[in-house]
């Protein structure tokens, strides 16, 4: 029982530290992958969406590599609990962004509109998860 006290004591301590590097760790690992053409499962959602929110005004070879340094980014800055609330924020938006395929592309996201989600779209609604855990994370920062 002593391991399972220490265990509860250091979780309980680091709560929003393990947060932080949870998501952080998502974050630089889904954005590195960006970085290299073909290895993201995620990559042409994402040049498709970026496109659309972009009027096409970035070649889709730009606005995958800012994507990606965008996300590892973000990762590297909540791993190293530095500039934690503007890491964040651009999550958060981020987060936003992520939503938007369900609109652009109901016929990729649902297989019975709204209810039943193909993989990209349960890939997409996972990302409640985070926008609640950046919120706690958030609100942490601030006390």
């Amino acid at each position: 029982m002593v391991g399972t006290s220490q265990f509860s004591r250091f979780f309980n301590a680091n709560t929003t530290n393990l947060l932080k590097w949870s998501i952080g760790i998502v974050y630089v690992w889904f954005g590195a992958l960006k970085f290299f053409s073909g290895m993201s499962p995620a990559e042409m959602l994402a040049k498709d969406t970026i496109r659309v929110l972009t009027f096409g005004a970035i070649p889709d070879d730009i606005n995958i590599l800012l994507l990606a340094i965008w996300e590892v980014a973000v990762g590297l800055m909540l791993i190293g609990s530095v500039f934690v609330r503007f890491a964040v924020k651009a999550a958060l938006v981020h987060m936003l962004f992520t939503f938007t395929p369900l609109l652009f592309f109901p016929d990729v996201s649902f297989t019975h509109a709204p209810y039943g989600f193909t993989l990209i779209g349960q890939y997409i609604l996972k990302n409640l998860v985070f926008a609640v855990a950046l919120g706690i994370i958030l609100k942490e920062e601030k006390t």
